[in-house]
């Protein structure tokens, strides 16, 4: 109904993001900065945004850095596995050919998933580290405020290498497919992703920015620094024309939770979801159960006092080769 004529479909597609997509986004940036009392604060934050509001965009991208190489098998020959079967209903939207699940996430639709632990058992593992947990709260518990980005499909943002890609096939009933983005699953996955937003944060990361793999925050000790580090970062994520999703981001907060702990003030302690989820745990029936247990509990261990004494039990029934 605007009355305006394209010579493209990319012109199109400009004219979409510019005009149509604004009022959503407006929407967005409004409910993500509503919790912010000071309007002249609330108002500081809601530029940064709108000024990177292609962040917001739902248009699928992928970063613009070289395709990343991730699945390395040397020598092994490639790898045929045999499908598993699908219930008529899943017939239609259940792949084939290296093995395929459906998984229903929280918001009820459907999450595509490929079983890749035989392509994982001969790939050669990515060493690459991953930041250690206590150092990143040795970092944010000197901050006051906090902002967390939630990466729309994150890997699915990051290119994937030609030669990979054969690698990551799979089939439906009518077609042969590859992926030509990171897929979920493979065993490299974390530490190629790691080292792509280590190298997009650059040197902002153990200053106001830090990333375990996909999970990014923005950390400072007043609102105005708050402020100039958010600009800086959605700045860097822009440039590298990462998408961010909305709705499970949080902007300029007093308290979060990040790697399964409650950050308020710069105090820490673990979130109470997951300790819920630990006291609600059924007693361990099998050797196996109880191992799980002591490593899910085992990552509060500095909030148990005696916790190696208290595990001692358990770990008895846990075998001595896992």
């Amino acid at each position: 109904n605007c009355n305006e004529y394209f010579l493209s479909g990319n012109d199109l597609q400009k004219h979409l993001r510019a005009e149509c997509y604004s009022d959503q986004i407006r929407k967005q940036i409004l409910n993500s900065t509503k919790h912010i009392e000071n309007p002249k604060y609330q108002l500081a934050i809601q530029d940064i945004l709108w000024g990177n509001k292609i962040l917001f965009d739902p248009t699928p991208s992928t970063i613009n850095i070289p395709p990343q190489s991730a699945i390395n098998t040397g020598d092994h020959l490639p790898i045929y596995s045999k499908q598993y079967p699908a219930s008529y209903k899943d017939q239609d939207i259940k792949f084939q050919e290296t093995q395929k699940l459906l998984e229903r996430k929280k918001d009820k639709t459907m999450r595509f998933c490929i079983d890749y632990r035989r392509l994982n058992a001969i790939t050669i593992k990515d060493a690459f580290p991953l930041p250690r947990i206590d150092e990143i709260f040795d970092q944010l518990s000197d901050a006051i405020y906090y902002t967390k980005f939630d990466f729309k499909s994150g890997y699915f943002q990051v290119p994937l290498s030609k030669e990979d890609r054969p690698r990551t096939a799979f089939s439906t009933r009518d077609n042969h497919y590859q992926f030509t983005v990171l897929p979920q699953g493979i065993t490299n996955g974390p530490a190629t992703f790691q080292r792509v937003i280590n190298h997009i944060l650059g040197p902002a990361r153990w200053q106001y920015a830090l990333a375990y793999i996909d999970d990014i925050i923005i950390y400072s000790k007043t609102f105005e620094e708050h402020v100039s580090h958010l600009n800086d970062i959605c700045t860097i994520l822009k440039n590298a024309r990462f998408r961010l999703n909305p709705d499970k981001c949080e902007i300029a907060r007093t308290q979060t939770d990040y790697l399964g702990h409650n950050i308020k003030h710069g105090e820490i302690r673990p979130s109470p979801t997951n300790i819920n989820g630990l006291l609600n745990t059924r007693l361990p029936q099998t050797p196996d159960e109880a191992c799980k247990f002591v490593k899910a509990a085992e990552y509060y261990r500095k909030f148990i006092p005696k916790f190696s004494q208290i595990a001692e039990p358990l770990r008895k029934f846990v075998p001595t080769t896992r």
